[in-house]
């Protein structure tokens, strides 16, 4: 996963990407996209993200903060959370008191969870129970092949890792729905209440166990078979994190392959395109922070989200690390002079349903990096909502930088909306802009990007950083 930045012909806002590269932009645009689809098949739960991040960033020459002393400008490192989110931060020459450059991203999506207790039979078929995790319509998860990722600790402590309906040769397990000529009923209801939460349960084995007494034998036969090929029994899926997820890789999409579709862009685009942007830092004045954190589709809460200690405990850490003498006043200081970047996606305009966007302000695929002032519902709940001061310093780097960049909201006022980690950074006084590439599809099962809004966010994220 490496690219070097091209400079593109200064933009306009709302003009194409494509347009607006020059020729070595054309060819970086489909190089690094496929090192992003690659990346976008392999990291589908946040454990695995975070895994392939630190991988990456030990190759590029971070360290862990813990084995360090001492930090000088130059130096490289990186703090993990509960092998659920991590911060980088690139050391810059300028003192931290002055602020920081942060971009903010996060690892979890929307997927469906197996209970503690998950797995039982009925009219002789084996199921796992789920509690689906964030904002899914719950029909488009069914009739589809699914994978299970995921750990499960046994009750000795030992971890084992599961990867099953990935490769060819995997089995792949699915929520059946029903047949149209049953659905008379179903078909009456309200999309939102077609398939309950309590229905997506997911079909894993028909056979009855043979040769044995057993009160459930399609059941026992399936507990059998994770014992053997696993060791796992019954118990151990009580203290199991088992996700499951679409069991399809990461596609080109279009006659001109000019999309890239997939599970999970929100909001590993995000992170893919902020990573790269930071093990490409060199000799930078601010120091840099890439953060990525879980917990963002269920409301940044929980040890490992964005409501969390994580990021001020990393940045109190860097103080502490680069300052002769470190003091609460000083972290407040640091946190209140720096800037951020809420790196999240936003709605593309679909053509299909074009009347839920106010077109004045609707983002389109192909048209770069999203910059949107606030996010939230309603009038603005749960926004940040930055300051014109520093949308207007954004906009005038990604002008002067070849950044393609484009305004919007997520569709129209009162018809929905969405937050994001930015109102949650801008609590410790910091300026925070949400920016993020436009999807369609958002939240389903395979999400849509624009390959050059995927490149323009790269570049985007690493001026910002860099500046």
């Amino acid at each position: 996963m490496q690219n070097e930045a091209h400079d593109c012909v200064k933009p306009t806002e709302g003009k194409h990407v494509w347009e607006s590269l020059d020729e070595n932009g054309r060819q970086a645009v489909p190089a690094f996209c496929e090192q992003y689809r690659e990346f976008l098949s392999v990291a589908k739960t946040e454990r695995e993200t975070v895994d392939t991040l630190v991988s990456f960033a030990r190759v590029r020459g971070f360290s862990p903060l813990e084995e360090r002393d001492q930090l000088k400008p130059g130096d490289r490192v990186f703090m993990v959370n509960r092998n659920k989110a991590v911060a980088m931060a690139v050391i810059g020459s300028e003192l931290l008191e002055k602020g920081l450059n942060i971009v903010g991203s996060h690892v979890d999506v929307p997927r469906l969870d197996l209970k503690p207790r998950p797995l039982y039979e009925e009219s002789g078929l084996a199921l796992l129970k789920t509690h689906y995790y964030g904002g899914i319509k719950k029909y488009q998860w069914v009739a589809i092949p699914l994978a299970l990722h995921g750990v499960v600790v046994k009750g000795d402590g030992q971890m084992i890792s599961l990867v099953i309906g990935e490769k060819v040769s995997d089995p792949v397990f699915t929520i059946a729905d029903l047949l149209p000529h049953l659905a008379k009923d179903q078909m009456e209801k309200k999309m939102s209440e077609a398939v309950s939460g309590e229905a997506l349960n997911i079909l894993v084995g028909g056979n009855p166990v043979v040769g044995q007494e057993a009160k459930e034998r399609v059941k026992q036969a399936v507990l059998d078979h994770l014992a053997g090929n696993y060791g796992i029994v019954e118990e151990d899926f009580v203290s199991a994190e088992l996700e499951a997820v679409p069991a399809w890789p990461a596609r080109e999409v279009g006659f001109d392959r000019s999309m890239i579709g997939g599970y999970g862009q929100d909001d590993r685009v995000s992170v893919f395109t902020s990573l790269q942007a930071i093990v490409e830092l060199e000799n930078v004045q601010r120091t840099a922070i890439a953060l990525f954190v879980d917990k963002e589709e269920i409301g940044s809460a929980g040890n490992t989200g964005m409501q969390s200690a994580f990021m001020v405990n990393f940045i109190a850490e860097l103080t502490g690390h680069c300052l002769p003498q470190y003091s609460e006043l000083v972290l407040r200081r640091v946190l209140a002079n720096s800037r951020a970047i809420s790196a999240d996606v936003t709605a593309g305009t679909n053509p299909g349903y074009t009347d839920v966007m106010d077109k004045l302000n609707a983002p389109l695929l192909g048209r770069g990096l999203v910059i949107s002032k606030y996010t939230g519902s309603g009038g603005k709940r749960g926004a940040s909502d930055a300051s014109a001061e520093f949308v207007s310093f954004v906009r005038q780097l990604f002008n002067k930088e070849g950044v393609v960049w484009q305004t919007g909201e997520l569709g129209k006022v009162d018809q929905g909306g969405g937050g994001t980690i930015a109102y949650l950074m801008a609590e410790h006084g910091m300026d925070v802009l949400d920016c993020g590439v436009p999807l369609l599809g958002m939240h389903s099962p395979f999400e849509v990007a624009s390959k050059g809004d995927v490149y323009m966010a790269y570049k985007g994220y690493k001026v910002f950083l860099g500046s």
